[in-house]
């Protein structure tokens, strides 16, 4: 029964890169580094795999990264307000740079998309004046991050009576156990 909840999951997350207007295209990713303090952003959905496999972008001098590399352990958050559904997301983050990756994606990027990867400074580093900022002509730090996740969480506010579920990855199978609202 609960594999209608895992269809629905698996079709919203794939329109939510495909669809500009879906409520996933943008999605709440968190990070727990050294620090020990959770750290949220909201970052745009670009790839959804066949597995759950979650792809963004971003620049590869972010605390997002560096925080990936002290904690690979993140988790998301999506809602979609018209069907008053949100879904929780645990998983693991990789993260690549590599020439192969550049160059397989960058061109998909459209030239403002391109510009944010190009700035001379990193992201979150101080700034004086937000139009001085300046931007590398020869060089990106475009980089990939790709989310795995091993735990999903459904929630669907209906009537008569809102449904969890929460499901696991084991294996390369999903187990499913319903949850109290």
């Amino acid at each position: 029964m609960a594999t209608v909840y895992l269809q629905e999951i698996r079709e919203e997350l794939q329109k939510g890169p495909t669809e500009k207007d879906h409520p996933f295209r943008f999605f709440t990713f968190a990070t727990v580094g050294l620090d020990q303090i959770a750290r949220l952003r909201t970052v745009v959905l670009r790839d959804v795999s066949k597995d759950l496999k979650l792809t963004f972008y971003t620049d590869r001098r972010s605390k997002k990264i560096t925080h990936i590399k002290e904690n690979k352990r993140v988790s998301l958050l999506l809602y979609h307000p018209g069907k008053l559904l949100q879904l929780k997301i645990e998983g693991t983050a990789t993260y690549k740079d590599d020439d192969a990756t550049k160059e397989k994606y960058w061109s998909k990027l459209d030239a403002y998309a391109k510009k944010q990867y190009t700035t001379s400074r990193s992201p979150g580093s101080n700034l004086i004046n937000p139009q001085n900022l300046e931007y590398l002509s020869e060089e990106n730090h475009f980089c990939l991050v790709e989310i795995t996740p091993f735990k999903i969480e459904y929630l669907k506010l209906s009537q008569p009576h809102h449904i969890r579920v929460r499901f696991s990855k084991v294996g390369i199978q999903w187990e499913s156990e319903y949850l109290v609202p």
